[in-house]
C-alpha cells in the first residue's frame, strides 16, 4: 500500500510540475498569498451553508464566557474572511490576526454587514507568535479551518491559553485525516503534497485533536463527524470548545 501510495504521488507531481517549478523558482507563495483570499471567499459562503447547523450549535454558548466587562472579548485566530462573523453574539468585541494582509479588504467587508459586532482591529501576524495579544486578555479564542496549516500546532495552543483569561474557552472546528481503513484515507494520502502546495500550506493528513488532547486544557469538549460537504477529502472534521 505504501508503495502505491508513493507511485501516485509521484504521478500527481508530475502533473503539477508547473506549480512546483514556480515554488522552486520563489514566485508561488507569493501568487498564493494573492489568489487565496479570493478562493477562500467563495469556498467559504458554500461551508456557510453546508455547515451553517454545526456553526450555530458550536457557537451558541459562546455567552457563557463573556468576562467580569459585561462584553465578549473574542480573538478570530486565522480570520481569513470574516466568515464566522454572522455566528457571534450581538456587542461581541471581535480581534482578528492572521498572517495574510491580503485578507483584509474582505475583512472589511464583512464588518460592514456584521454591525452587530464591535471590531477592535486586524493583527497581521502568525498565531505561533503572538506578541501584540496581551496575556490573559481575551475571553474567547476561535479558529476554524485554521490548525490543518499552521506550522506548529504546540506552539499555536500554548499561545491560545496564554492570551485567555482563566475560565476563558477555545472553540475549534477543523478538517482532520479521516480512519486509516478508508479509501478517503488512501487519497489524502496521496493528494496531500500537492494539496499543501496548492492551498496554502493546508494538510489533509493532520489528527489535529491529538494536539488539542495533548494542550493541557482544564476541560475538552470534542466531537469527530463527517461534514455534510460536497468535497470529500474535508469532510473528516472535529469541533467542540476547551477551557482553559
Amino acid at each position: 500500500m505504501a508503495l502505491t501510495i508513493l507511485i501516485l504521488r509521484l504521478a500527481v507531481c508530475i502533473l503539477a510540475f508547473p506549480m512546483y517549478l514556480l515554488d522552486f523558482l520563489g514566485l508561488w507563495n507569493w501568487i498564493c498569498k494573492q489568489w487565496f483570499p479570493y478562493f477562500l471567499a467563495r469556498f467559504t459562503v458554500t461551508y456557510n451553508e453546508q455547515m451553517a447547523s454545526k456553526k450555530r450549535e458550536l457557537f451558541s454558548n459562546l455567552q457563557e464566557f463573556t468576562g467580569p466587562s459585561g462584553k465578549l472579548s473574542l480573538l478570530e485566530l486565522g480570520c481569513g474572511t470574516g466568515a464566522n462573523f454572522k455566528f457571534y453574539p450581538s456587542g461581541c468585541q471581535v480581534t482578528c490576526i492572521d498572517p495574510n494582509p491580503n485578507f483584509e479588504k474582505f475583512l472589511i467587508k464583512s464588518i460592514a454587514q456584521n454591525s452587530h459586532l464591535q471590531f477592535e482591529h486586524f493583527i497581521v501576524a502568525a498565531g505561533e507568535n503572538m506578541h501584540q495579544v496581551a496575556t490573559g486578555s481575551m475571553d474567547v479564542v476561535v479558529c476554524t479551518l485554521v490548525l490543518c496549516s499552521v506550522k506548529n500546532q504546540e506552539q499555536i495552543l500554548q499561545e491560545v491559553r496564554r492570551v485567555l483569561r482563566p475560565g476563558g474557552a477555545f472553540y475549534f472546528m477543523e478538517h482532520v485525516a479521516d480512519k486509516p481503513s478508508t479509501w478517503n484515507y488512501f487519497w489524502q494520502q496521496v493528494l496531500d503534497p500537492v494539496w499543501y502546495l496548492l492551498f496554502d500550506g493546508c494538510n489533509l493528513t493532520r489528527e489535529s485533536w491529538k494536539a488539542l488532547e495533548q494542550a493541557r486544557f482544564s476541560k475538552l469538549k470534542l466531537q469527530h463527524l463527517q461534514a455534510p460537504l460536497s468535497w470529500e477529502l474535508v469532510r473528516p472534521h472535529i469541533y467542540g470548545y476547551a477551557v482553559k
